[in-house]
């Protein structure tokens, strides 16, 4: 029997009889719909929205006048046409980075699909790609506002999923992201445990600040990077995925969301299996939102239903953040 085939048998084995529960799972829009669509634009989310995503992801990065917009990465080039609108603008290090740029100046930017650094070339090669059509950053307050009117119009509640990213080196250029950020939020009534929003955080400082100092009740998740990772700053996450590490982050967060990695491992014959990451969080109460299901990067003999079942059935994770929100509600409806 060859290699491949013993696999996939082996995984349909262990598959076979899992009870996927009847608790609906909370799909996240990654960047919004952002499988087919430039990520973090607003045609995404409205894309995720239609969708039946449950929450859209914002990730959020302040300008050099102080306004928060939604933007993966702390600088431009990567999915902005900066380089070309700004060449001299770029630091030391090579990288245009928001923060010194004003938001007119970010308006007059044209995004566009990820390009790679190395290649010149889009990341995901048979995604939305480059053409005619224009798209924009846009701020907070904007994504929130339409997101909102969406949920009026159709009747639906989509949340958000909004991400501080790297707080200290806000803070380190002389701007209190975390502050502004609650300061957007409080505009549309989103301050309550209840209400519709979460915040994560790779950085575990700024939430508790968050919760504490600043008075935030709005459900939080934790970001798990790798150990050694650049979005480390000072957090030892191999601690955090710990037992202790757990019950550590559920003084301040409701959820984790940890990278599939974290969750799910092969062994020598490429069978998946759980880790223990999963256990110690639901021995301390916290929901499970692991990052990022891509149905055009999944492992070698591993489907996007086989790893929607492992995730949900073997691992028991609450919801899912993807790039493809509709084939996660599709395999739901369909499991």
């Amino acid at each position: 029997m060859n290699y491949h085939l013993r696999t996939l048998m082996a995984i349909a084995s262990m598959l076979a009889g899992t009870n996927l529960g009847a608790a609906e799972p909370v799909i996240i829009a990654h960047r919004g719909a952002s499988g087919y669509l430039p990520e973090h634009t607003l045609a995404a989310k409205a894309l995720a929205h239609a969708q039946g995503a449950n929450m859209v992801e914002q990730d959020v990065v302040l300008t050099k006048d102080g306004v928060p917009i939604v933007l993966h990465d702390l600088y431009l080039e990567d999915t902005t046409d900066v380089e070309q609108k700004f060449p001299s603008r770029a630091r030391a290090d090579g990288h245009w980075y928001a923060i010194d740029f004003t938001l007119a100046e970010v308006r007059s930017l044209r995004a566009h699909e990820r390009i790679s650094a190395k290649t010149g070339k889009p990341v995901f090669a048979n995604r939305f790609g480059e053409g005619l059509a224009t798209f924009e950053i846009h701020t907070l307050d904007e994504e929130l506002d339409f997101i909102l009117r969406l949920n009026r119009q159709t009747g639906r509640e989509v949340g958000f999923y909004l991400e501080l990213k790297k707080p200290a080196f806000h803070m380190r250029e002389g701007q209190d992201i975390a502050k502004v950020v609650m300061e957007s939020l409080a505009r549309f009534g989103l301050t309550e445990a209840d209400s519709p929003c979460w915040i994560q955080c790779f950085e575990s400082a700024p939430l508790k600040r968050m919760r504490g100092e600043l008075g935030c009740r709005l459900r939080m998740a934790q970001l798990i990077g790798d150990p050694g990772s650049e979005d480390e700053d000072g957090d030892d996450y191999l601690h955090m995925m710990s037992e202790q590490g757990m019950a550590e982050v559920a003084s301040y967060a409701q959820a984790i969301s940890p990278s599939i990695l974290h969750i799910l491992a092969r062994d020598a014959y490429g069978v998946p299996y759980v880790l223990d990451l999963p256990y110690f969080a639901r021995q301390h109460r916290l929901q499970i939102y692991p990052y990022t299901l891509r149905r055009d990067t999944l492992p070698p003999g591993i489907s996007e239903g086989m790893l929607l079942t492992l995730l949900f059935g073997r691992a028991q994770v609450d919801g899912i953040i993807t790039d493809f929100p509709d084939s996660a509600r599709e395999w739901w409806q369909g499991r």
